[in-house]
Formats: structure tokens, sequence, C-alpha cells
């Protein structure tokens, strides 16, 4: 696993425990304790999470730097394969729900081309990245904008999700794990996604490799739920990524169709 796959995944897991060891770590990263440490120490040279004994809890003072405008720069380039990908697989003149993350962003970026398409979005990034694009109408979904990743959760978007159907969704999830499903790192962004896969007729989830054998905070559904998994190659590769062939293995028993960019 790469160092900026590795950070971005130590930072989710941070900040989606609340409190997590190094131990807890190595395990579920796949490498040394020490290497941990190394990691932990330069996510909280960033002020991205605070050291404390025998771990690390998010660095709640700064919440807004520590969510997605830390992670964006980081796998810019996968992403923007994903983003691409997805994007391929949307039939223009198809109403889309498009879900927050640093990935959909690069989707979102890619969505121009399928035009004409009706966009509803659940984050203000998207928001910025599809407004005035022609042939792009443009929803922005009402609620609450979570600090420091700035998607929108919350009463308010669960009631507007539930008044509107879509052809397709467009699903970014924490992590993915062949026994325990789709899942993510905060309740509030589980809750929207559970309505937007059920108002929404197709569903494409995208996710670089570093989400697969993630057993995220809260479950969001079962792996059949999803009708297709775009991801990067190095899913493949149990080296880096020990549990990537055996969800994309599950995904597939389960009828996911996979997309590997």
């Amino acid at each position: 696993m790469g160092i900026a796959n590795r950070l971005d995944l130590t930072l989710r897991l941070v900040q989606g425990s609340g409190r997590v060891s190094v131990s807890e770590l190595s395990q579920r990263l796949g490498v040394s304790e020490m290497t941990v440490r190394r990691d932990l120490d330069a996510l909280e040279h960033q002020g991205l999470i605070r050291r404390v004994h025998g771990g690390a809890v998010p660095a709640r003072s700064r919440a807004e730097d520590a969510g997605f405008s830390a992670r964006e720069p980081w796998q810019a380039a996968t992403k923007d394969r994903l983003g691409a990908a997805v994007a391929g697989l949307v039939t223009p003149g198809s109403r889309v729900l498009l879900d927050a993350g640093t990935t959909t962003v690069h989707v979102a970026e890619h969505l121009a081309a399928r035009a004409p398409l009706t966009v509803a979005v659940l984050s203000l990034q998207t928001a910025m990245r599809l407004a005035d694009r022609p042939g792009i109408e443009l929803l922005i979904v009402g609620g609450r904008s979570r600090p420091g990743e700035r998607s929108l959760v919350g009463p308010l978007a669960l009631r507007t999700l539930e008044s509107l159907v879509f052809d397709c969704f467009v699903m970014s999830i924490g992590g993915v794990h062949a026994e325990h499903g789709w899942s993510e790192f905060s309740l509030d962004d589980a809750a929207v996604k559970r309505i937007g896969l059920a108002q929404a007729t197709r569903t494409i989830t995208v996710a670089d490799a570093t989400k697969l054998g993630v057993r995220a905070f809260s479950q969001v559904a079962p792996l059949s739920a999803v009708h297709a998994f775009v991801t990067d190659t190095a899913a493949e590769d149990a080296g880096t990524h020990p549990g990537g062939p055996q969800t994309l293995d599950a995904l597939r028993d389960a009828g996911v169709d996979i997309l590997l960019a």
C-alpha cells in the first residue's frame, strides 16, 4: 500500500473510531507498528490527529481541516481515473444522485461529458464542480453541512431524498468487506447512503483499493444492494491490499459487476 493510500485510510480510521491504538492500526493496515507511528507523526504534524499514549485521536479543534481538504490531494491521479470510469457508466439523459467524497468530485468533473443529465449532489464540493456546466441540471440536496467534509446530512437531507427518485446513485464508501458488506465511518453519511440506495434504480459504488477488506463503523447495506463497483487495479494485488482479492470474489458472488480502472 502506497504511503498516500495508507495516510488516507489511517486518518479515516482515527476519525471514525474516535480513538485507535497503534496495534489495531498495524493489524488493519498490514504494516509494522513502527510504520504506523511514523504515519501518525506525519498526520499529527499536519494537525489532522493528536497522538495519545498507545495510539491517536482526532484533532477535533481543527475539524474543518481534518477531512475533505486534507485527503483531496492524495492519490488524485487514481481518483481521476476512477471518476472517468464511473462517468462512462452513466447514461446521458438520466437522473443521477452523486454522493459526497474526494473520489466523487472527480466523477463530477467527468459527468459534463455525459450531458444532458439531471444531477442531485450530496456535497458542496461536487456542487461547485457542476455549477453552470452546459447540459447539467444541478440540484443541491438540502441538509446540514458536516464539518470538515461538507457532505449534506441530517433530517432535511433525508426528507428531500425520500421525495425524489433516481435512475442512478453514484455512491462513495468508507469500507467494503466480504462478510460485513458496505460500511461508512459516519452515522450521518451512512443514513444518507441508505436512502440513496432505496431511491435509485441502479447504484454504482466507487472506491480506491484501500477500502477493500475494511469494516467501518456503520453498516450501510449488504454487498448485493449495489449493481456495479468501480475500483483500481491494485485491488487484485494481495501483497499490497490483503483484503482485496477476497472482497472482489465476494462481490462477484453477490452479483455485483466489477470494473477495474
